[in-house]
C-alpha cells in the first residue's frame, strides 16, 4: 500500500503544480495589475504560464500530428494513423497514406519502451513517409493496462516484435532505436530458428545498447552500482486508484523523467529560465522550439516493473545478449542462427546515452552472417537524440539508411536461390 500512496503522491506534486502555475498565471494577468509598471507581475505570469504548461503535459499522451504529406505529383496526401495489430500492451499501427500505392520500401520502426512515448519518433517518421510505407510500435502507458492482462517483460517484448514482423511478411525493413536495439536483433534470431521466412530484410540498429560494457555511461554506470534489491525498492511503485493499471507495479514515467532530467540538469534550468523571459517579452509562442520540443520531451508513460526490471537485470547486468545467452520462452536465442538478414550499426560518436561501442557490438555477434551483409556508420559530433531525429538523422543518416534498404530488397535471400545441379546429375 505504501507503493501505492507514493505513486499517489507524485501525481498531487504534479497537479498541484500545474494548478500553482495556472493560478499565478491569471492572478498576475488581471487587467487592472497593467496600471502597475513592476516587472515583476509579468515575471510572474510568464512563470506561470510555462509551469501550467510543463507540468500538464506530463500525463497527456502526444499527438502523432502528421496530417499530411506531399506526393511525388505535387499534391497533399492525408495520412490515417490505423491499427493493424491491437495488443494489451502495444500495437502495431501503420501511417496509411491515401490515395498513394505501396511503396517499395517497408519500413517496420520499432519505438523504445523507456519512459516516453513512440511519439518521440514523430519527426523520424515524418521523413520517412514520402519514401516508405511505415509501421511503428505504439506501446502503452502501464498505469492503464488492468492488472487481469498479466505481466510484460523483455521476452514479451521480444514477442511482441517477432509476431509484428511475421504479419509484416518477410520483404520488411526494421528500424530499432535505441533501448529496443537488442531486442530488436533477439526477436529477428528467434524467427530465424522458429520461422525463417518470416524474417525481415535488413535490420537497421540505431545507438542501442548490445553491450552496455564495451563503452562506459552513467546509464552503464548506475547499472552496475545498484543491486536489484534497491532499484526494486526505489523505484517500483503501485499505480493508484485513478487509472484503469490500479494496483499494477510500475516504474513510474515521472520518476524517470526526474533521472533524465537530472543527467542534463543545466542544461534544463537554463532552457526554462530562457523560455520564461521569452514569454515575458512577448516573444515566445504555442509551437515556438522550445515547446515542440518539451511537449514532447516531459510527456512521460510507466513501464512495468517486470519489463524494466529484466531490462537491468538481463540487458545490463547479466549482458544476456552481450553473451549471446539470451532465452525467450524456454529456448535459447542464438544471434548466429541469422544468416540471411542484411544488419547495420549507427552509433553517434558523442553519444551519452549508449555511447559508440556498445551498437556495432552486433555485429560480432552474427557469426553466421556474411560480410557483405553487414555494416556499420559513426556519426562525427552526433548526440543520442541527433542519430534518429536529429539534424545528422536528416542529412546523413536517412539517405544512409535507406541505401542500404534498397541494396538489400531485391538480392534473392539464400532460401531462394535456385539449386544448382551437381555436374552430370539427372536429378
Amino acid at each position: 500500500m505504501k507503493y501505492m500512496m507514493t505513486y499517489d503522491m507524485m501525481e498531487t506534486m504534479r497537479n498541484t503544480n500545474a494548478w500553482m502555475g495556472s493560478t499565478a498565471r491569471a492572478m498576475a494577468s488581471y487587467p487592472a495589475f497593467a496600471l502597475s509598471m513592476n516587472p515583476m507581475l509579468q515575471m510572474t505570469a510568464a512563470w506561470g504560464e510555462v509551469a501550467e504548461r510543463s507540468f500538464a503535459r506530463m500525463v497527456v499522451k502526444p499527438d502523432w500530428g502528421i496530417r499530411s504529406i506531399v506526393g511525388p505529383d505535387g499534391t497533399d496526401h492525408l495520412i490515417d494513423v490505423n491499427v493493424v495489430v491491437e495488443k494489451p500492451f502495444g500495437n502495431l499501427v501503420h501511417f496509411f497514406v491515401r490515395r498513394r500505392p505501396p511503396m517499395a520500401r517497408k519500413v517496420l520502426l520499432v519505438a523504445p519502451m523507456s519512459g516516453h512515448y513512440a511519439t518521440l519518433l514523430r519527426s523520424t517518421v515524418g521523413s520517412l513517409l514520402p519514401d516508405c510505407d511505415v509501421y511503428v510500435t505504439d506501446w502503452h502507458n502501464a498505469r492503464d493496462i488492468p492488472v487481469s492482462a498479466g505481466k510484460f517483460d523483455v521476452e514479451d517484448y521480444t514477442l511482441y516484435l517477432a509476431e509484428f514482423m511475421r504479419v509484416l511478411g518477410p520483404d520488411t525493413h526494421v528500424i530499432a532505436v535505441c533501448q529496443p536495439v537488442p531486442l530488436a536483433l533477439a526477436a529477428t534470431a528467434y524467427l530465424a530458428a522458429e520461422d525463417p521466412s518470416a524474417q525481415p530484410r535488413s535490420l537497421t540498429l540505431i545507438g542501442g545498447p548490445v553491450d552496455p560494457d564495451a563503452a562506459a555511461t552513467d546509464v552503464t554506470d548506475f547499472g552496475r552500482r545498484v543491486t536489484m534489491g534497491q532499484l526494486e525498492q526505489t523505484a517500483i511503485q503501485r499505480v493508484g486508484f485513478k487509472h484503469k493499471g490500479a494496483g499494477r507495479m510500475v516504474y513510474p514515467g515521472l520518476l524517470q523523467l526526474q533521472s533524465f532530467i537530472s543527467m542534463n540538469a543545466e542544461r534544463h534550468s537554463k532552457a526554462f529560465s530562457e523560455q520564461i523571459l521569452r514569454v515575458a517579452r512577448g516573444e515566445a509562442s504555442d509551437h515556438d522550439a522550445h515547446n515542440r520540443f518539451y511537449d514532447e520531451y516531459l510527456a512521460v508513460m510507466d513501464m512495468t516493473a517486470e519489463f524494466y526490471l529484466s531490462t537491468v537485470e538481463r540487458i545490463f547486468k547479466n549482458r544476456e545478449i552481450a553473451d549471446n545467452k539470451f532465452v525467450v520462452a524456454g529456448k535459447h536465442v542464438d544471434i548466429a542462427a541469422i544468416t540471411d538478414v542484411a544488419v547495420i550499426t549507427v552509433e553517434g560518436a558523442n553519444d551519452d546515452i549508449s555511447a559508440p561501442g556498445q551498437c556495432v557490438a552486433a555485429l560480432d555477434l552474427l557469426t553466421g552472417l556474411p560480410k557483405a551483409k553487414k555494416a556499420q556508420h559513426l556519426e562525427p559530433g552526433a548526440g543520442h537524440y541527433g542519430i534518429f531525429a536529429g539534424k545528422s538523422w536528416r542529412l546523413n543518416i536517412r539517405p544512409l539508411v535507406l541505401n542500404f534498404i534498397d541494396a538489400h530488397s531485391t538480392e534473392p535471400r539464400a532460401s531462394e536461390k535456385p539449386k544448382l545441379k551437381a555436374v552430370g546429375s539427372t536429378k
